[in-house]
């Protein structure tokens, strides 16, 4: 079998070499790494993941194409020593890139992926002091939203631009699945199933589901809400689910949310922010009904394909929810609604090509 042919660098110079820099393994920055790592290193650019080693393992940056190196402190050194651009993925990937660079004059990008923290005690002042030092150390700050543009400039970043993270469409896997299969696997079979997907952790706004889903009781039949995801809010979610009697299940991290997806009736974003949610983009290219929480980049992310209510409202949520299950035409028009919408957001060469333009930008600025 050929290979396919690797573009040689303009004009007789030396490949770009990149590191592309992860602090954790959230599937959102993962996914955009795995896919800006095999389009860059299509177009002949030597890509270098520094990344946790399970990261690696679910997402295969060096079947991509790039070289991959754990995250710890003296391998990040050793390759960033070595590279033209560092792109750090979120801030706390930006802080240690940073460090990193720390003496060497070596453009930094960071692409932030997480929202401004509302709190306003000691962990909200840390994130914003965070935020800060990321911003003023990038050579150029990518916002995944209009509002993290915003905000990178409003903590002091040189140069904000909004650059649309495009997760990347689900393989062939994804659509194998049997949908009744899955639904009699969850205990859904003649009853609605509403699905969430996301870590357990504050921000995304579980127990306010979990508010809606006692609404949901009421209701004949009774909906199955399941959460796939895992997080520090496990055991606090459980105690309540059990102490309630609420129809929530929480299946932990799950490989198949393409399936559970096409399985499921509506799909539920209750965040108290998002940029470009993952579950958005998957539940409208599946053509998945979607209620969401109007915050961060979500309206501009669903447009009027997805039902969006304020975050933090409960019988907001619950009667949202309650009115699709309760109207298959408004589910059917949504489920429509969805892939046309998806088809106007920037594909996978659109955002590898305009990372790409920055480089070469930081690039031409330093040879200047």
């Amino acid at each position: 079998m050929s290979s396919i042919p690797v573009p040689a660098p303009p004009y007789g110079r030396p490949p770009l070499r990149t590191v592309q820099v992860l602090g954790g393994a959230g599937a959102g920055s993962s996914a955009h790494v795995r896919s800006l790592a095999g389009g860059l290193a299509a177009r002949g650019v030597r890509v270098t993941v520094c990344a946790p080693v399970a990261a690696e393992g679910e997402y295969d940056f060096t079947g991509a194409g790039a070289q991959f190196e754990p995250s710890a402190v003296n391998a990040l050194r050793v390759a960033c020593a070595g590279a033209d651009i560092v792109h750090a993925h979120g801030l706390q990937a930006g802080m240690r890139a940073a460090l990193a660079l720390r003496g060497r004059r070596v453009p930094l990008v960071v692409t932030w992926h997480a929202g401004p923290v509302p709190d306003p005690g000691p962990l909200g002042g840390l994130t914003r002091l965070l935020e800060r030092r990321v911003a003023r150390a990038a050579a150029v700050v990518l916002g995944a939203s209009s509002d993290q543009v915003d905000l990178a400039r409003l903590r002091g970043a040189r140069d904000a631009r909004l650059a649309p993270v495009t997760v990347p469409l689900p393989g062939a896997r994804s659509t194998a699945g049997d949908p009744g299969k899955v639904r009699a696997e969850l205990g859904a079979v003649e009853r609605p199933l509403v699905i969430a997907v996301g870590s357990l952790v504050p921000h995304r706004g579980y127990s306010v589901l979990l508010d809606a889903a006692r609404a949901w009781l009421e209701l004949d039949p009774v909906p199955l809400v399941v959460i796939a995801g895992e997080g520090r809010l496990r055991a606090e979610l459980t105690r309540r689910i059990e102490l309630e009697g609420l129809p929530v299940r929480l299946l932990g991290r799950r490989p198949d949310v393409p399936e559970l997806l096409a399985a499921a009736d509506v799909a539920v974003l209750p965040s108290r922010w998002e940029a470009r949610s993952l579950l958005a983009q998957e539940a409208l290219r599946a053509g998945v009904a979607l209620v969401a929480t109007a915050v961060g980049g979500v309206p501009e992310l669903v447009g009027d394909a997805g039902v969006l209510v304020p975050y933090g409202d409960a019988a907001g949520l619950s009667e949202a929810v309650a009115a699709l299950l309760a109207d298959p035409a408004r589910r059917t028009a949504l489920a429509q609604a969805g892939p046309v919408q998806a088809a106007t957001w920037p594909t996978e060469d659109d955002t590898v090509a305009q990372v790409l333009a920055v480089y070469d930008e930081l690039m031409e600025r330093a040879r200047s």
